[in-house]
C-alpha cells in the first residue's frame, strides 16, 4: 500500500512538472500588453497605402497680402495710396502645393482619402510606396463625412481590406500609415482612445479616437487593426494636444465609397424636421417615460414627413424598430437609409403612441430654409439671398449685420475657383455697402466691362476678405 501512494504521488509530481511551462506562457500570451512587433502588420499594409501631392490655385497674393490688404481694418484710404504702387504688382493668384495619404481598395486604382486632401486640387498625382508615379481623377466626393474617391488608371495593385470599425474594442491596438509632414510611408501604432466622438464638424460626426501619432499630411490614411484591415481613415487632429487624433469609421466609410463608386455621388434619407432632444422637462410634459427621443420642432413643407402627417410637438422614439436617443441618433439613422424607402416611424402625440409610414427623399446639401435662394446666379456664378435675423443666428453673424448670404455657387464659374463658399456673407461692392439683391445688381450693372468688380465677404465672426473679378 505504501509503494502504491508513492507511486501515485510521484505521477501527480510528474504531471504537474509537464505542464508547469505552458501555464506562464498561456497566461502571458492572454495578459501581453504590447505585441512583440508591427512589422509584418506594417510591410503587409504599405503597399496599399499611397502619398497624395495636390496643386491647386488660389486667389489673390497669400495669406500674408490679405492679413494686410484683404481685411477693412478701420480707413484704409491712406493706406491704399500709400501701397498703391504695390498693390497693382501682386499676384491675383497662385500655384499651392499640399500633401496627403489614402489607400488603395481595388486593383485597379481605386483610391481612398479625405475630401479636404483633393478639394479643389488642378492636379493630383499619387505616388505608390515602390514610388511610381500616377495622375488621377476625382471620382466622387462626400464633404459632409471629409470623404473622397480617387481613380489611377493602373492594375495589379494590391488593395486594402475595410474591417468592421463596430467590432474594434476600445483599448484595442491600432496602426496608423501615412505621410506625415510629407514623410512617406510613416508607421505609428497606438491604442483606441474612445469611440463616437463630435467634433462640431458636420452632422454626421462619429470619430474614433486614437493616440496613434496622426500628424499634418496622415489625412486620408488608413488605421489599421491588428488583422491588417481598415477601420479608420485618419482625418483630424488635436492641434493644442498632442497624442489626440481622430478617425471615421469604416462602418461610415464603406456605404459611402460604394455610392461613390457607383453613381459618383451620394444620396441620404431625408425626412425633412428640425429636431432636438428632450429635456427631462419635455418628458415629463409629453407623458415619456424616459428622456430618450427627439422633439420634432418643426416639419418642412412638401418634405416626406409633411406629407407622412408627422407635425410640430411629436416625439420620434423609433425607426424601423430602432430605439431613437438622441438627435444625432435620428440623423445617422435616416441617412443610412436609401432614398424612396419607406420607414415606420413611431411618435408619442398628446402622450399616445402611434407609428407613421414615412417615404424618404433625398436629404439636401443645405438646410431648406436657411439657404432657399430667391435669385438666378449672377455674372460671376453666385446666388445670395438677403440676410435676416434667423438666418444671422443660424450661421453666427453677429445680430444686426447686414449683407447677402451666399447660397449656391455654379460649377465651372469665376465664383467657384474664388474659394468663397456658401454661407459667406456679402458685405460691399467696391466699398459700397450691400443691404439688398436690388442694391446689389444696380451697383454691378454700373461697372464697365473689363474693369474690376472688388466683393468684400464675411466667414464667420471674425474672418473677412475681398474677392476680385473682372466685369
Amino acid at each position: 500500500m505504501k509503494q502504491i501512494r508513492q507511486m501515485n504521488v510521484f505521477l501527480v509530481i510528474l504531471v504537474i512538472s509537464f505542464f508547469m511551462p505552458l501555464l506562464p506562457a498561456q497566461a502571458a500570451k492572454k495578459n501581453q500588453m504590447i505585441p512583440a512587433s508591427f512589422s509584418i502588420l506594417a510591410q503587409q499594409a504599405r503597399p496599399g497605402v499611397v502619398n497624395i501631392q495636390t496643386v491647386k490655385t488660389v486667389q489673390g497674393g497669400g495669406r500674408v497680402f490679405e492679413h494686410f490688404f484683404g481685411q477693412p481694418f478701420g480707413n484704409r484710404e491712406g493706406l491704399e495710396e500709400f501701397f498703391a504702387p504695390f498693390f497693382n504688382q501682386q499676384p491675383q493668384s497662385r500655384k499651392e502645393q499640399s500633401l496627403g495619404s489614402g489607400f488603395i481598395i481595388s486593383r485597379d486604382g481605386y483610391i481612398v482619402t479625405n475630401n479636404h486632401v483633393i478639394k479643389d486640387a488642378d492636379q493630383i498625382k499619387v505616388i505608390l510606396h515602390d514610388k511610381q508615379e500616377y495622375d488621377a481623377r476625382i471620382v466622387g466626393t462626400d464633404p459632409m463625412t471629409d470623404l473622397a474617391l480617387i481613380k489611377v488608371d493602373a492594375k495589379n495593385l494590391q488593395p486594402l481590406k475595410f474591417g468592421k470599425s463596430g467590432e474594434a474594442d476600445i483599448g484595442s491596438w491600432v496602426v496608423a500609415i501615412g505621410s506625415p509632414f510629407g514623410l512617406e510611408q510613416t508607421v505609428t501604432a497606438g491604442i483606441i482612445s474612445a469611440k463616437g466622438r463630435i467634433l462640431g464638424s458636420g452632422p454626421y460626426d462619429d470619430f474614433i479616437q486614437t493616440d496613434a501619432s496622426i500628424n499634418p499630411g496622415n489625412s486620408g490614411g488608413p488605421l489599421l487593426n491588428m488583422d491588417g484591415e481598415v477601420i479608420g481613415i485618419n482625418t483630424a487632429i488635436v492641434r493644442s494636444g498632442q497624442g489626440i487624433g481622430f478617425a471615421i469609421p469604416s462602418d461610415l466609410a464603406t456605404g459611402i465609397i460604394d455610392q461613390l463608386i457607383e453613381t459618383q455621388q451620394v444620396s441620404r434619407g431625408w425626412m425633412g424636421v428640425a429636431i432636438q432632444n428632450i429635456t427631462p422637462e419635455l418628458a415629463e410634459y409629453y407623458g415619456i417615460k424616459d428622456t430618450g427621443g427627439v422633439y420634432v420642432a418643426k416639419v418642412y413643407e412638401g418634405n416626406p414627413a409633411h406629407e407622412a402627417g408627422i407635425e410640430p410637438g411629436d416625439v420620434i422614439i423609433s425607426v424601423n424598430g430602432e430605439k431613437i436617443e438622441t438627435s444625432r441618433d435620428l440623423t445617422i439613422t435616416i441617412a443610412n437609409l436609401k432614398v424612396d424607402e419607406t420607414v415606420d416611424v413611431k411618435i408619442i402625440r398628446d402622450g399616445s403612441e402611434k407609428t407613421v409610414k414615412v417615404k424618404l427623399g433625398k436629404r439636401p446639401d443645405q438646410d431648406p430654409e436657411v439657404l432657399a435662394s430667391t435669385d438666378e446666379f449672377d455674372s460671376f456664378g453666385f446666388k445670395f439671398k438677403a440676410l435676416d435675423a434667423a438666418m444671422a443666428r443660424h450661421l453666427g453673424y453677429p445680430a444686426g449685420i447686414k449683407g447677402l448670404v451666399v447660397t449656391e455657387i455654379k460649377q465651372d464659374s469665376p465664383a467657384q475657383k474664388s474659394g468663397v463658399r456658401p454661407g459667406d456673407l456679402l458685405m460691399e461692392l467696391n466699398r459700397q455697402h450691400i443691404t439688398s439683391l436690388e442694391e446689389y445688381h444696380t451697383l454691378l450693372d454700373r461697372i464697365e466691362k473689363g474693369k474690376t468688380a472688388q466683393l468684400l465677404f464675411r466667414r464667420g465672426n471674425s474672418h473677412v476678405y475681398v474677392v476680385r473679378f473682372e466685369k
